[in-house]
């Protein structure tokens, strides 16, 4: 079943269009990705499926209704939860509070249960619950943006460039916590400039450059195109 469809999606900023016809779904319980080199539209898309970037045609459809004109506090509750570029953390709060504020939204009486749970994910940010953001390595910074979007509750988790800058040995401790995020029911879509990775941890994949999908499949079968492996694999 289609968690996400976006079609002949259009946007960008002011006069500037990024997003030309894009047309992507995302099925339940699984993991796709986005591809693409720096400046192809990734994160333009998921800004715009986040809310923060309003559309200019096409259809954004979630769980069958049309999420096109809803502000970003409504998308959040919706359980639409975007782990931007960069982690975008509150540096002088601690982890804890970090987490906390992944949460806010929530009005069930589930936070605890699920503090507990993302601390048995991350043992290292129960280590540092007290520890302020902003003193974290890169790696735990990065594993706190993973927890305080799993704060929201997420159906659909959306990663933006969660490779970036860390060492190997770390993104690939983090690819694990994504597979049992996906294993857990949590449907993920991640974006990805490190293509060999986002390939060969996920399911289908989607290939972006200036603004268009060019391309589009099951993931192991685009990592043995000749056309993707000449593009963007230096094969």
């Amino acid at each position: 079943m289609e968690l996400l469809k976006i079609k002949d999606l259009n946007a960008g900023y002011g006069d500037i269009k990024i997003l030309r016809d894009v047309s992507i779904n995302i099925p339940e319980k699984k993991i796709v990705a986005l591809i693409g080199s720096n400046g192809a539209g990734k994160t333009t898309l998921l800004k715009t499926i986040s809310g923060l970037i309003k559309p200019d045609s096409g259809l954004i459809v979630y769980k069958g209704s049309n999420i096109n004109n809803l502000t970003p506090d409504k998308i959040i509750r919706k359980k639409i939860i975007h782990v931007p570029e960069g982690r975008k953390l509150f540096p002088d709060m601690s982890v804890e509070e970090n987490l906390l504020m992944g949460a806010y939204s929530r009005k069930d009486k589930n936070i605890s249960k699920d503090m507990k749970n993302t601390f048995s994910l991350f043992p290292v940010l129960f280590d540092r619950k007290r520890q302020k953001a902003g003193s974290l390595s890169g790696g735990e910074q990065q594993m706190l943006a993973l927890g305080k979007g799993l704060m929201g509750d997420p159906d659909l988790l959306m990663i933006d460039e969660m490779s970036l800058g860390l060492a190997p040995v770390i993104v690939d401790d983090l690819i694990d916590i994504i597979k049992d995020m996906n294993a857990s029911g949590k449907t993920i879509f991640i974006v990805e400039q490190d293509v060999r990775l986002a390939l060969e941890n996920s399911d289908y994949a989607y290939v972006i450059d200036t603004g268009i999908i060019t391309m589009e499949g099951e993931s192991a079968k685009l990592l043995n195109d000749p056309d993707l492996k000449k593009a963007y694999l230096g094969v």
